[in-house]
């Protein structure tokens, strides 16, 4: 059975979920999503082996893995229909989500995210963090990861998130850790899907976003039928803390658009 504390259910009205990235949790929503309380009801879930949520025994951290667990979650707080917003590995994860229960969408956000499988050169970096984090552990794999994800000259002002950031990272177990890079590592492309979407898909992207590079994202914002696409400047990976209120009126609107 979920512990409660595994997601965050707020406000009413249509549904807007919220999926976190690798190594992160619900707690990076919290502060973004209560103003939107005021119009929409907002989802946030502990995908399995992250945050709260980590249960014992073995754990499927594969992208299509985490998305029948949403689908189970979505399914047992009565959401019918939704946005689905994923940052980084959660926007993996609503790709997957996407391919498996389109259905049930009404629009897609994919938050510093993508449907492109990793190029070879990023699948060998995913292997060499992999043993760095097995030999070193989670918290030393932390001091050297959270603080590229932000823009350069936000990380001063943005110290007390970085904390943030570190804090909910190791506190994740080492199996997650390996087991979300393999899933990352091994996820297929799923372009197809962004071609085939019958929902609005609203694209956010940093331009100075190491782990999304600019032609990356150029290669797949034109493929739905209906795209939104967000370019910021001077951002990272992290837009919820570098950009909050532009990302946070960004998805407002791409609600607004489709729910009227």
């Amino acid at each position: 059975m979920t512990n409660h504390t595994t997601y965050s259910n707020a406000g009413s009205g249509d549904v807007l979920v919220f999926l976190h990235g690798f190594c992160e949790s619900t707690e990076v929503w919290d502060a973004f999503t209560k103003p939107l309380q005021q119009k929409f009801r907002t989802i946030a879930l502990d995908l399995p082996g992250f945050g709260n949520n980590t249960p014992s025994g073995s754990t499927d951290y594969s992208m299509e893995g985490m998305a029948d667990y949403v689908k189970q979650q979505l399914d047992q707080l009565g959401v019918k229909k939704c946005i689905l917003v994923g940052h980084s590995m959660g926007g993996y994860v609503g790709m997957a989500f996407a391919e498996k229960y389109g259905s049930l969408l009404s629009g897609l956000c994919l938050f510093h995210s993508s449907a492109l499988p990793d190029t070879e050169e990023k699948k060998d970096n995913r292997n060499k963090t992999i043993e760095f984090v097995e030999k070193h552990g989670v918290e030393k794999f932390m001091e050297s990861f959270i603080e590229p994800l932000f823009f350069s000259e936000n990380r001063d002002r943005l110290r007390q998130e970085i904390a943030l950031m570190k804090k909910i990272g190791t506190a994740t177990p080492q199996e997650s850790v390996t087991g979300g890079l393999a899933a990352m590592r091994d996820r297929p492309d799923r372009s197809a899907v962004l071609a085939a979407a019958e929902f609005p898909v609203l694209f956010i992207f940093g331009k100075d976003d190491g782990a999304v590079p600019l032609d990356k994202a150029l290669e797949q914002c034109h493929l739905p039928d209906n795209s939104m696409v967000y370019f910021l400047g001077q951002t990272g990976h992290m837009g919820m803390f570098e950009r909050t209120y532009e990302t946070r009126k960004a998805i407002e609107k791409f609600a607004e658009t489709i729910y009227g």
